[in-house]
């Protein structure tokens, strides 16, 4: 079995599914020679002339360029900068109208033309490109800014990088299938020898086994002069292909010679073959051999509506008017109408401010004779036709309903991808039906989501990529802070023997005020205990190394440290209070003292309320018993109770003998004086009695605020030993008067005698309260 190869070589050929036969209409401006254009007094670049990115622009408004010079630049394979293609000066970079079925506006350099069409200086042409490197070439070939002609627009160098080592076959597109375009054929026709130089550079950079130079049957002027040139080289084959439309399309021309199928969302360099257009292989050879970057091209201007069609050499931005006025267009005066491109592939331009680009090949002005106005859309009768003209084997009816519904998954589904808008569908369609239209929007619907779902997928990324960052910034400031504990606890560790001072020097205070409190010998001095702590320290701390038992529980140092702390402070409180008790002695005998007068003043009041009126003596006597501190107060209270007591016992085993007291009474007041001494001894050793018994007692203050508690809260059994205390001291004064001289009303007098005599009742409330003083001192050293 013969291999493609050779099959191709001895003129094999094979057909594409479906196509169509429109009338070609080429005869209308191919018969004349290719004239220049000139050059235009405005020229509008576009940044954007093909698939891929837009390049950095290199100049600004008010720069002046030179012919040939470069606008724009760009790093990356699928951008490819932009030239001047005259001398002139740059008067704006601005959004203009493009070339775009939408009519959409796009950044562009506004070049005003000198006139003098002067080149750069640094030209270097290649003379023996077979001595450059292959990649050397493709980066010459990418710097001229060459995109493919053809009407695809990509970039030229990366489809050759992309073809090196694989491509086996090397096809040059000289079809030009579509109506009315006859830019190609004319180029062939006067510059075959060029097209061969520039099939050369393409073999020296791919090395490919055959080229095939493939040409429709309906251009045998071209074939002929394709022949002439190709007469010395063997390993060019020029093969002439039937006209069918769209053979010109890279995929259906690979299946026409090779009779493969380009696997969808593939590349033909996927089966080893590699498609230029005949003129991206003229514009290949101007860049090496002539240095020129690609800044003009051939346009077919052709339509019934022009004075003289043709074909013409136009500079890259020149507007649509100026080319007008040069062909001698007559436009319609009620519905104008220019087309870019080819009739079936076309669109309508909005207006003539639109600028030639790289991918511009036609200008067709038809009449209403030519292309019919307006279509009538009609609904879909299902008569398949538009599948059958499909060339990629495609279900248009399919399509167009789930187009018109925006089921754009569906439109994934049904492989809209691949369909190339060549309008074979629309061409045959009875219905009259704008597929092409329908598919376009879908088209730029569904990119539009596309370029949102990556933007969301790239937002994604980025939020996930932060969120990774700050994970990982905040394990190593953890891993910092660890690593820092770390080094100070080995710090520590490492540190001089005395680490511990501290702590030791803390409980070496405490222990030395423990131990000074306990035997009443004065503390040492702070700075004293410290340097004992520090050497008792450092002693435990050598014994420790020489045990060789580190301590390595932080946490417990830790907790110990704490404790210290605040054994420490208690320590500190308990100084504070030994040098205030001092203080607070001195103040316990004023306490003591009033609250013996409140005591005795309260007990005068429940005595008043029980008794009779009290004479004069007992006012006396509470007023001088005021005076007295509170201990004295609280045993002549006492005293007086236990008296009366008596009294009142004796008084219940004697007769009642009214008149013998009368006269007693009357006797008493007889001799005053002698009461009043009296009196005033049994006071004496009632106090005396009650000192005797607080010497006795232990002094506990709870107990006394007890006791006046309760008296406070019983007021008549106050009451009560108050007056048993008085009947006592009567029966102890009578007793005395039994062997004295009886005298008459001993209390009235006494009485009487106080109050002409009170020197001595301040006398002896001053001796009182002395006493009461030292016996509260002496209670206080005991309790030390």
């Amino acid at each position: 079995m013969l291999s493609i190869i050779e099959q191709i070589k001895q003129g094999q050929l094979w057909d594409f599914h479906g196509g169509i036969h429109p009338e070609e209409n080429k005869t209308i401006s191919n018969q004349a020679a290719i004239q220049q254009a000139g050059i235009p007094s405005q020229l509008v670049l576009p940044l954007k002339q093909h698939i891929g990115g837009k390049g950095d622009i290199l100049v600004s408004v008010g720069d002046v360029v030179l012919k040939g010079q470069p606008l724009t630049q760009g790093n990356i394979a699928m951008c490819v900068p932009v030239h001047a293609p005259t001398s002139g000066r740059i008067t704006a970079i601005e959004p203009r109208t493009v070339a775009h079925p939408s009519g959409l506006t796009d950044l562009c350099i506004v070049i005003e033309s000198d006139g003098e069409d002067r080149w750069i200086e640094d030209r270097t042409p290649i003379d023996d490109f077979t001595s450059v490197d292959p990649i050397d070439l493709i980066e010459r070939i990418r710097q001229s800014g060459i995109s493919g002609m053809g009407g695809a627009g990509f970039p030229t160098s990366r489809k050759i990088q992309s073809g090196i080592g694989k491509a086996e076959m090397l096809i040059i597109n000289a079809a030009e299938c579509e109506p009315y375009i006859t830019a190609d054929d004319r180029l062939m026709r006067e510059h075959a020898e060029e097209i061969i130089d520039g099939i050369k550079i393409l073999q020296h950079i791919l090395t490919p086994k055959v080229c095939i130079i493939a040409i429709e049957d309906n251009k045998p002027e071209a074939v002929k002069a394709l022949n002439q040139a190709v007469t010395d080289h063997d390993n060019i084959i020029i093969r002439v292909i039937p006209t069918k439309y769209p053979s010109g399309g890279s995929r259906q021309l690979t299946k026409i010679i090779t009779g493969q199928e380009v696997p969808a969302n593939g590349r033909s360099t996927d089966i080893g073959v590699i498609v230029q257009n005949v003129g991206t292989v003229f514009a290949i050879k101007r860049a090496i051999y002539d240095a020129e970057p690609l800044i003009e091209r051939i346009v077919t201007l052709t339509g019934n509506s022009m004075s003289t069609p043709g074909n013409l050499w136009v500079r890259l931005g020149t507007c649509i008017d100026y080319l007008m006025e040069l062909v001698g267009y007559k436009a319609d005066k009620k519905h104008p109408r220019i087309i870019m491109g080819g009739s079936l592939m076309g669109f309508t331009l909005p207006h003539q401010q639109v600028p030639i680009t790289k991918i511009t090949n036609c200008i067709i002005t038809p009449d209403k004779k030519e292309l019919p106005l307006y279509n009538h859309e009609m609904a879909c009768i299902r008569c398949s036709s538009c599948a059958d003209a499909c060339p990629t084997s495609l279900l248009p009816q399919q399509l167009y309903w789930y187009s018109k519904s925006e089921d754009y998954d569906k439109c994934n589904e049904y492989n809209l991808a691949d369909c190339i808008e060549c309008g074979a569908c629309a061409y045959v369609c009875p219905s009259e039906i704008p597929l092409v239209q329908y598919y376009r929007q879908a088209k730029s619907e569904i990119y539009s989501r596309k370029q949102d779902a990556l933007a969301a997928e790239r937002a994604k990324l980025r939020f996930e990529e932060k969120n990774a960052r700050l994970e990982r910034d905040k394990l190593e400031r953890e891993n910092k802070f660890k690593q820092a504990a770390e080094n100070r606890r080995k710090e520590m560790k490492t540190e001089s023997k005395g680490g511990d001072d501290a702590i030791a020097a803390a409980i070496a205070r405490v222990k030395a005020q423990k131990a000074a409190q306990e035997s009443g010998v004065a503390a040492p001095k702070p700075a004293v205990a410290a340097a004992i702590a520090r050497a008792k320290a450092k002693q435990a701390e050598a014994a420790k190394s020489e045990a060789s038992v580190p301590d390595n529980s932080e946490m417990a140092k830790l907790r110990e440290e704490r404790k210290q702390q605040a054994r420490e402070r208690k320590a500190k409180l308990a100084e504070e209070t030994t040098a205030t008790d001092s203080d607070k002695s001195d103040k316990k005998d004023a306490v003591a003292a009033a609250i013996a007068r409140a005591k005795a003043r309260k007990a005068a009041q429940a005595e008043e309320k029980t008794e009779t009126p009290v004479t004069s003596e007992e006012n006396n006597q509470n007023t001088e018993e005021s005076a007295a501190p509170k201990k004295a107060a609280v045993a002549a209270a006492i005293a007086r109770a236990k008296a009366r007591k008596a009294a009142q016992a004796e008084e219940k085993t004697e007769a009642p003998v009214t008149s013998e007291e009368n006269n007693q009474n009357t006797e008493e007041s007889a001799d005053p004086k002698k009461a009043a001494v009296a009196a005033a001894i049994a006071r004496a050793k009632a106090r005396k009695a009650a000192q005797a018994e607080e010497k006795t007692e232990t002094p506990v203050t709870s107990e006394e605020n007890n006791q006046s508690t309760e008296e406070s809260v019983d007021p008549k059994k106050a009451a009560v030993a108050a007056a048993i205390a008085r009947a006592k001291a009567r029966k102890a004064a009578q007793a005395e008067e039994k062997t004295e001289t009886p005298v008459a009303s001993e209390e009235n007098n006494q009485n009487t005698e106080e109050s002409a005599d009170p020197k001595k009742a301040a006398v002896a409330a001053a001796i009182a309260r002395a006493k009461a003083r030292k016996a509260a001192q002496e209670n206080n050293k005991k309790e030390e």
